[in-house]
């Protein structure tokens, strides 16, 4: 039986930017599954659980932002945001509602296929990278991550983390105790084109804060140490009460 294909669902309201990035992910050997407004996208994805969602901001019906918070609702499926240029606000905002990379317009074939590439690469991230040192679980204070089942639990309760979210708190995990440099982060989670994009890690990880903690702004599991990185504490008294 010939190995399923990756599906790709694809919304943009501009018919030829959406052919042209239809083929060439077809090329590429993608199904692709395609919509020309934010609601038929939203669609596309509660039927068909696609591997990876791009999605452009300015969409009639459901704008972008709107698709990717209503599917953060029910799924962790990748999310690329496609924005205009010099609309930084923009890309902040579709990151802190979930969404994993962003693509900028105009952008050329090249720069779109590689950014499918690393996000699908990402998340096909597996449990036996993490458990490397030989052990399939960590628990650190009342928080546990399970590398076999990407499964992360505070205080026995399940904690739904995005692909990018959970390959930041299994690197931490693993390196627990000790800083990791920015550029390790960025390097590691999203790959060598990403060095130097340290608001891209903030973000993410304000958001893992925002998941974990229960007082982001006062955070106990992860601290940043300024000008440097972050580290995962391991510190006993970290253990707090749920909320």
């Amino acid at each position: 039986m010939p190995a399923k294909k990756t599906t790709v669902v694809v919304a943009d309201d501009d018919p030829h930017l959406l052919r042209l990035i239809e083929c060439n992910l077809q090329f590429e050997g993608y199904d692709v599954l395609t919509a020309s407004d934010g609601q038929r996208a939203l669609e596309q994805v509660a039927i068909h659980s696609p591997d990876l969602v791009i999605l452009d901001v300015m969409m009639p019906y459901l704008d972008g932002f709107t698709v990717c918070q209503k599917v953060r609702e029910f799924s962790m499926v990748p999310i690329i945001i496609v924005t205009a240029r010099g609309r930084d606000q923009e890309k902040t905002h579709g990151l802190d509602l979930g969404a994993d990379d962003y693509l900028t317009k105009p952008f050329n074939v090249e720069e779109l296929l590689a950014r499918v590439h690393a996000v699908l690469r990402r998340a096909q991230f597996h449990g036996d990278e993490a458990a490397s040192n030989g052990q399939p679980t960590s628990t650190i204070g009342d928080v546990s991550i399970d590398y076999v089942q990407h499964l992360v639990k505070r205080a026995e309760q399940e904690i739904l983390l995005t692909p990018i979210e959970y390959r930041l708190l299994a690197y931490l995990a693993k390196h627990a105790g000790r800083v990791v440099t920015q550029d390790h982060l960025l390097e590691y989670v999203w790959g060598v084109t990403y060095l130097g994009e340290s608001h891209l890690l903030q973000v993410n990880i304000n958001r893992l804060r925002h998941k974990l903690e229960v007082d982001p702004a006062h955070p106990h599991y992860i601290l940043t140490k300024a000008g440097v990185g972050y580290l995962l504490s391991t510190q006993s008294s970290l253990t707090a009460p749920v909320q």
